[in-house]
């Protein structure tokens, strides 16, 4: 896959988005030191992804703030060039190689990394702990934590897909139409009351189902460009795929 080739919509700090290339390339360009825009990418990389790991760490045992500590300075030695240099998209999804460069983080730095002021010295990532409380409340007691941090990375991607089809429809002046037909996209096909939905938007019962295949149709693609983002080949898009609609299912 040619990381470059990638183009859409980019995201923005603080609100899940799509980048103009592969989260790898991402990692890459900022290891090497490419400018000030792969350096943001990254930082806003590091804001999406921060929630399955500190769930993970938290199901590993680490308590509320340890676990907050510990994924602030895994971030901020993340944004450090130099160790990102070192990152090699062969080796592995980048899932995998965040989880990873994590527990080697855990292993090899927390002594350094608890010395410092709490706050010093860390990446500038917005913690919404309670909202990962909540997940860590949610998370089936008797799974792994590997188990744990792959099923929350599958609803991060999803709610980042989320965000983007719903900044492309409030773009397209299809604010309200969303609002109606979201709650229906993962619904099964005999369950969706097309009429309901035709009567609330002013159009007909066909009308209806057209617009809610046209909007699954494209949540389903943008999933999978997300995918495609956090993989290196294209023969592993599919196998992703699996691997965390499993992971939602556990």
């Amino acid at each position: 896959m040619n990381h470059t080739d990638q183009k859409s919509t980019t995201g923005t700090p603080g609100h899940p988005g799509v980048f103009a290339t592969t989260h790898w390339s991402v990692v890459l360009a900022a290891g090497h030191g490419e400018g000030t825009a792969a350096a943001f990418a990254l930082e806003a990389l590091c804001e999406s992804y921060w929630h399955p790991l500190y769930v993970y760490l938290r199901k590993r045992g680490y308590s509320p703030g340890d676990a907050q500590d510990l994924t602030q300075g895994f971030f901020a030695r993340l944004l450090e060039g130099g160790w990102v240099a070192k990152a090699d998209a062969a080796k592995g999804r980048f899932r995998t190689f965040l989880l990873t460069a994590l527990n080697r983080f855990v292993a090899n730095e927390w002594d350094r990394s608890r010395a410092q002021k709490r706050g010093g010295g860390q990446a500038n990532c917005p913690f919404d702990t309670e909202a990962a409380e909540r997940a860590c409340a949610a998370a089936n007691p008797g799974a792994s934590p590997d188990a744990v941090y792959d099923r929350q990375w599958a609803l991060t991607l999803l709610e980042r897909v989320l965000a983007r089809v719903e900044s492309e429809q409030e773009n397209a002046g299809r604010k309200e139409d969303f609002a109606i037909l979201s709650p229906h996209l993962a619904s099964e096909r005999g369950s969706i009351p097309y009429a309901e939905i035709g009567s609330r938007l002013g159009m007909s019962e066909a009308a209806a189902r057209q617009a809610v295949h046209r909007l699954r149709k494209r949540f389903r693609q943008a999933f999978r460009e997300e995918i495609a983002r956090t993989v290196d080949k294209e023969g592993e898009i599919e196998e992703e795929i699996r691997h965390l609609l499993a992971a939602l299912s556990s």
